[in-house]
């Protein structure tokens, strides 16, 4: 297993020739027009930047595009130019790029092969991390945990397998798996976009990838390796992918936009190389058994089938660690199929009375809430009893809040009383009673 630092992960190598880029050149040429159309761009610098290929690459394109009589060079040297020519679309070169935007509105940065791109899947697999007691205490350590929680957590992050997470409501389950996003802390590289078969998938979300280039942007390392790799790809964090009641299965699929001709890729695979989460799994439209039959063959051959719109199928790489969340019981929503191919499974259960009064006292620290005895003995002996003494790490947020709630509204310093205590219990628990009309 390969280890991985922050600057472990091999970059994909520019390629110093248009034939190493692995595409066509009538896809590239089309992809510059198109550009340059919709940028209106007139200089090579420009365009290189644009589409995210190097400068004497780029040259040779517009050399290739300018013999074609597509893209002519405006003549003389002006204000402004520097020392670059500028170039503009010929009437042929306005029509043709016209004429492939009718086919794709796709233009900017260069695709990557889909094949290139299995490459480099392969170099930065969250299933390369090995992710030690230390790092996941790290990032976990505002937590109050179970002894043995991370000892079960920690094979089930390192070998990059399906997880897991079931138990009662508001016990941390969306908390821990935040905290196993965190812990694999390195970076990857993600292509703007893919390339299968002539058409272009955006691959780059920026609400799922996080650009690290401009937050390193002044260190020294970074300097070292500017233009050391493909600029198709971009610098990350390892990406997260949550969703929750809102998954739907056709999100599973690649989005295409009929107006634009375009592919978006889908959340499976924007999460490739980090983390999927499936948080409040059971509360979806879709049933959970569906949501699980839909991964099976992805899970355990770490590779997923998309279509295009022609109907064509293709296999794309499916190295994500799959985070389930669910307050059911696992064999409330999954026959014994689905749940054998679900690796790791880990029960979080709620805390001991030890263990809240700690999350208790750390909560009340930090909003400021002084402790009192009497309330906290209330709390114990009168309330819990009510509920078989059941304790749930959200209590503590919640109850304090309230009571700060109250003396906000009332205008006195923050403080814990027995009646504080029984006026926020009260917003806690709905009493079941019938409502009559």
């Amino acid at each position: 297993m390969n280890m991985h630092t922050t600057t472990g992960v091999q970059a994909p190598a520019p390629p110093k020739t248009l034939k190493e880029t692995g595409l066509s050149i009538v896809l590239m040429r089309d992809i510059l027009l198109k550009t340059v159309f919709r940028k209106n761009l007139e200089h090579v610098s420009d365009m290189s930047q644009a589409i995210c290929l190097s400068l004497p690459l780029t040259q040779q394109l517009v050399e290739i595009a300018r013999e074609q009589k597509l893209i002519e060079a405006q003549g003389t040297l002006h204000a402004g130019s520097g020392s670059e020519m500028a170039f503009q679309l010929s009437d042929a070169g306005k029509a043709r790029a016209l004429d492939a935007l009718a086919q794709s509105e796709y233009y900017g940065a260069l695709p990557v092969p889909l094949e290139l791109y299995k490459q480099q899947v392969k170099k930065q697999s969250v299933r390369n991390i090995q992710i030690t007691r230390e790092k996941l205490l790290g990032n976990m350590g505002h937590l109050i945990l179970p002894d043995n929680l991370l000892n079960d957590l920690g094979p089930a992050v390192s070998s990059g397998r399906s997880i897991l997470l079931y138990g009662p409501p508001g016990n941390g389950k969306s908390a821990i798996s935040n905290g196993i996003r965190d812990a694999l802390g390195d970076m990857i590289y993600i292509p703007q976009c893919i390339e299968y078969a002539g058409q272009v998938v955006t691959l780059f979300d920026p609400i799922v990838h996080t650009p690290i280039e401009e937050v390193a942007e002044q260190t020294s390392s970074l300097r070292r390796t500017d233009n050391k790799y493909d600029k198709r790809y971009l610098m990350c964090e390892r990406p997260t992918v949550m969703t929750g009641g809102e998954l739907m299965l056709n999100m599973l699929d690649l989005n295409y936009n009929a107006t634009s001709r375009t592919y978006q890729a889908s959340l499976q695979l924007k999460s490739t190389g980090g983390v999927f989460i499936v948080d409040d799994l059971g509360r979806q439209e879709e049933p959970p058994q569906a949501l699980i039959n839909r991964w099976i063959v992805p899970m355990e051959a770490e590779y997923d089938i998309l279509n295009l719109q022609s109907g064509e199928k293709f296999e794309v790489p499916f190295d994500t660690l799959v985070i389930f969340s669910t307050n059911f019981h696992p064999n409330e929503m999954f026959d014994g199929a689905a749940l054998r191919r679900i690796f790791f499974k880990i029960k979080i259960d709620g805390p001991t009375q030890e263990d809240f009064l700690k999350v208790f006292a750390m909560v009340a620290k930090k909003k400021k809430m002084p402790l009192n005895e009497a309330a906290l003995i209330h709390l114990l002996k009168v309330r819990y009893p009510t509920i078989d003494n059941v304790y749930a790490n959200y209590h503590a947020n919640f109850l304090i809040d309230q009571m700060i709630a109250v003396c906000e509204y009332e205008g006195i310093p923050n403080q814990m009383t027995p009646e504080l205590v029984d006026r926020a219990w009260a917003n806690m628990y709905v009493k079941d009673e019938e409502i009559k009309h």
